[in-house]
């Protein structure tokens, strides 16, 4: 009780699971509470030794969990401060934060100077904004309130506020799909091609933000993709490239933050789009970059017009950093691959790198179109000989050896293991396949638990203009709990018919 009058407060852990949230727990009588003011969802400091966060208040007035001179943090909280239960803590207020006054002005249309976006990435990183504050930021920059030179100088401060990458290599490679569209794992593929051709491609991917299944959660369900620094380095030096997860190493760490946060809106703005993209890449040490835009009335880009401005904005903003890109329009009607959700799209992936007879053509084809313009425009093929270049390097399996070894440089490669429990949707009726809402599709694997649960997700057998017959497996729910698959069926009574028009 020596802390009695002090802000120094005992640590009970209670295993409280709040994902990338930091939250501290006090009682409504706490001195310290009282003393200083504080009340609930207020943003705190909290300190152990050299370490500090700043976490949210979560007031607890049930006296068994806690007792006086006690704080409780959630798991994430914990961690990140390297605290265990009854290490002390300090607990203080946080001093105002002026890049609010930025975000506050943007949100009245206000163009923003590049320091101003500076402070609010700065600030962001360090953890000084609530969840409520991250999305007037993401709001304050959606649809098309950021102007170009504005989205240039966000796409700068989040490069210079994380890691920054370095190869030896003259030419470094990437390739990123905008997403919008169930599957299209083409990313562990084109890393194998590219890697056996020679070239040098640290891939880092992310987690989903609103689709079914991010590239680093396919990649994780056969290998590790919580690599540091030290580890990607060694795996590209061995290998030529990597599958990684860039959060892990935080090459661009305000956009992890703020991919949390435009999760749980649904939101991906242009701007936070371009942002986030050409950041990663350039913190990666990439030179060269294609961009796959698929277009489609139900995918993240819908028209033709809108992928143009798309990719004009990028190409400016890749200039303007020292990116040089390509930008690859494909085709966004329908799901790419039979896969959706972490584990079945790993399954497609493997399926195209073995070369098995019935793997996804579609799949396969786009992964070597975009090998094919890697190689092109980085001179390693000449004019339009990519493609049969990149399909040699596939046919004569010297890309699944590629992707085995970088399986095995990351520590493993496992079989993807898919829901012990699943649900086969039939037709009922004889036609066409004449449209697929891409959306609900993404939306009905989500439910099935994807991409939390691995194995969950949707094996996807009906393709545009496909014919069925009543009774037809159009496609199979998998989940890795009875309750997840319940809830997918449940939405399908009222969105089948949408989901899948058959005429």
């Amino acid at each position: 009780m020596e802390h009695k009058h002090s802000n120094y407060l005992k640590v009970k852990a209670i295993g409280i699971d709040t994902y990338r949230e930091n939250i501290i727990y006090m009682r409504h009588d706490c001195h310290v509470c009282l003393s200083e003011g504080f009340t609930a969802l207020k943003r705190l400091v909290v300190r152990h030794k050299d370490r500090d966060i700043i976490a949210t208040l979560n007031v607890i007035h049930n006296s068994e969990l806690l007792r006086h001179g006690e704080a409780a943090l959630s798991m994430e909280a914990m961690a990140r401060l390297n605290v265990s239960e009854n290490d002390l803590i300090e607990v203080t207020h946080l001093l105002p934060v002026d890049s609010l006054a930025n975000v506050r002005a943007k949100l009245y249309g206000k163009t923003l100077p590049s320091e101003a976006f500076q402070g609010i990435i700065n600030d962001i990183t360090q953890g000084k904004y609530s969840n409520i504050e991250l999305a007037s930021f993401i709001a304050s920059c959606s649809g098309d309130r950021l102007r170009v030179e504005e989205i240039i100088s966000l796409t700068q401060a989040m490069i210079h506020v994380g890691h920054n990458l370095d190869w030896p290599a003259q030419k470094v490679v990437d390739k990123h799909c905008i997403g919008g569209l169930p599957g299209n794992r083409t990313t562990p593929i084109v890393v194998s091609i590219i890697a056996a051709a020679g070239l040098t491609i640290p891939k880092t991917s992310s987690r989903a933000i609103t689709s079914p299944a991010g590239t680093a959660d396919s990649v994780e369900t056969f290998t590790n993709v919580n690599l540091d620094l030290t580890a990607i380095r060694n795996v590209v030096e061995k290998e030529g490239g990597c599958m990684v997860w860039g959060g892990a190493v935080k090459l661009s760490p305000a956009d992890d933050i703020l991919i949390s946060v435009e999760r749980s809106l649904d939101l991906d703005s242009p701007a936070q789009l371009i942002a986030s993209v050409l950041s990663k890449k350039a913190a990666a040490g990439s030179t060269h970059v294609v961009i796959d835009i698929p277009i489609g009335d139900t995918a993240k880009v819908r028209s033709m017009e809108e992928a143009i401005r798309l990719r004009d904005l990028m190409l400016k903003v890749s200039k303007a950093i020292n990116l040089t890109l390509d930008v690859v329009f494909t085709d966004g009607q329908q799901p790419v691959g039979r896969g959706i959700g972490p584990a079945l799209e790993a399954l497609d992936v493997i399926a195209v790198l073995q070369g098995n007879k019935d793997a996804p053509v579609d799949l396969r084809d786009r992964s070597l179109k975009l090998a094919a313009r890697l190689l092109e425009m980085t001179g390693k093929a000449s004019g339009t000989s990519g493609y049969q270049l990149v399909f040699n390097i596939l046919e004569k399996g010297e890309a699944w050896k590629k992707f085995q070894a970088i399986c095995q440089a990351q520590g493993r490669f496992t079989e993807p293991a898919l829901g012990e429990f699943k649900h086969e949707v039939k037709s009922d009726r004889a036609g066409v396949v004449a449209r697929i809402d891409n959306r609900k599709l993404a939306r009905l694997a989500k439910l099935c638990g994807a991409p939390q649960s691995p194995g969950a997700g949707i094996l996807f057998l009906s393709p545009l203009y496909k014919k069925v017959a009543p009774g037809d497996t159009l496609y199979t729910l998998y989940s890795q709990t009875r309750g997840e698959l319940d809830y997918a069926k449940e939405y399908l009574t009222v969105n089948k018919a949408s989901i899948l028009e058959i005429l």
